[in-house]
This record gives structure tokens, C-alpha cells and sequence, in this order.
């Protein structure tokens, strides 16, 4: 089994450390690290420090460094753009796209999300799916943290200006007649993919979509739930691109 990884704000520049706070009592009181056992700080930048235990406290332990690394960002970026989902959906689907390698979640507020995301509120559910996004990334033991764009709802007229820009910009849509498996991928920049909510993609958003250069694909023959299409598509794209 892979040593656990804790993230952290800064790297220890020295040989020997102390992991304290939230992070020092996960390792200490949940993980329940031992003296001699191995762990990896990561400061969700790519870069890593591996150590091993020589102390351990109450929600705290010592450790000793013994190497370093740093891992590249991954080329191309994979950016989904998610319908805010009512419930606990949006944070299902943010768990498993960070677990299978998105690089950027950006909420979007689709004209047929049933949720709303308005003022305190949002700010706190943008918060919520950026925790989510940093436990599933220690889960998955990964280096760069994915970052959780935008305003907590991101407006159609926004997500319209970052699919012009992207490499390549796909829209799943269960009426596509192209598939996301052989849709041509670029080897820089950004792929952009967008997933609507429960009700879908209003024929307008995806008109605008479309216009901003976005091609319409599907996974295949079936429906799936917005918490389940994006780590379904990015799946496929993790294969294609050679991550996988």
C-alpha cells in the first residue's frame, strides 16, 4: 500500500519536520501513523517531500525527510464546467473527477439547475466542494490539487467565454451524434468539457455553446447522472491522453 499523503501550504525546506493542525491529527489520531512508517507532504503545487515518522504526539508527529520531487502538471489541462446539482450530487461528482485527474471544477449555474447558489449560501457550497476536492485529492495521493474556479456560479455568458478559448471545448449531450472516444483532442492548452444539471442543457446554452466553437458528444448509448457523466468522460479522456 502507497504512503498516505497530507497536504500542506509550504514544503518543509529542512531535513526533519512537525505536522501539526488538522493534517498532524489526521496522521496522528485517524491514520494512526507509527514510528517508522512512511508518509508524502504534497503542497497541491507538485511538489512532494517523502518522510519517515520518528516521533508521534497527540494530533501531532516528527518526521525526517527523505527525499523530495516534484511532478509536472499534466498537458493538457481537463477542465470541467458542472451544472450545480441539487443535494449532495455536485459533491459526489467533484469527489470522483478529482479521484480520476481533473484539473479544474468550475460551477456553473445552468439555467435548469434546480439548486441555486446565491450569496452566503454559495460561498459556502463553493467551499464545501473545494474541501471535497482536497480530500479526494489526498485520497488519490495527488500532487496538484484541483483548483475550483470562478465565482460560486459561474453565469452561461462566463462559461461561454472559457469554451472560446480552450483547445478543444466538448458539451455531453445525450442527442450528440459524435463520441467523446474519437473526437479529436489537442496535446496543449485546455480541454474544456461542460455537464449539465439534472434538467439538462437548455437548447439556448447549448446554441451559444456551440457558437463558441464547443462540439456536442456523448459517452454512448445511455443517460447518465450529472454525478456520474463528468468522471465517466474524463475516464475517457485520462485513456486517450495516455495518463491511464
Amino acid at each position: 500500500m502507497s504512503a498516505p499523503l497530507f497536504l500542506v501550504e509550504a514544503l518543509p525546506t529542512g531535513d526533519t519536520l512537525t505536522l501539526d493542525g488538522p493534517e498532524g491529527r489526521h496522521a496522528a489520531t485517524v491514520q494512526r501513523l507509527r514510528v517508522g512508517e512512511e508518509l508524502v507532504l504534497a503542497d497541491g503545487r507538485g511538489g512532494t517531500a517523502a518522510a519517515e515518522v520518528t516521533a508521534v504526539g497527540r494530533g501531532t508527529l516528527d518526521a525526517r525527510v527523505t527525499s523530495r520531487g516534484y511532478v509536472d502538471a499534466p498537458v493538457p489541462r481537463l477542465v470541467v464546467v458542472q451544472g450545480i446539482a441539487k443535494g449532495d450530487r455536485g459533491e459526489l461528482a467533484v469527489q470522483a473527477m478529482t479521484e480520476v485527474g481533473v484539473d479544474e471544477i468550475v460551477p456553473w449555474a445552468a439555467s435548469r439547475s434546480v439548486a441555486q447558489w446565491r450569496g452566503d449560501r454559495g460561498v459556502r457550497a463553493r467551499e464545501k466542494w473545494a474541501a471535497t476536492a482536497r480530500e479526494a485529492a489526498k485520497q488519490a495521493r495527488r500532487a496538484w490539487l484541483p483548483v475550483v474556479a470562478g465565482a460560486p456560479d459561474e453565469s452561461s455568458t462566463t462559461v461561454t467565454r472559457r469554451l472560446a478559448g480552450a483547445g478543444a471545448a466538448f458539451v455531453l449531450h445525450e442527442e450528440a451524434e459524435e463520441r467523446l472516444s474519437t473526437a479529436e483532442l489537442p496535446g496543449t492548452g485546455e480541454i474544456v468539457l461542460v455537464v449539465g444539471p439534472e434538467g439538462g442543457i437548455a437548447p439556448a446554452e447549448l446554441s451559444a455553446f456551440r457558437e463558441a466553437g464547443a462540439r456536442p458528444v456523448r459517452l454512448g448509448p445511455t443517460v447518465l447522472r450529472t454525478s456520474t457523466a463528468g468522471v465517466a468522460a474524463l475516464a475517457v479522456l485520462a485513456t486517450r491522453l495516455g495518463r491511464w
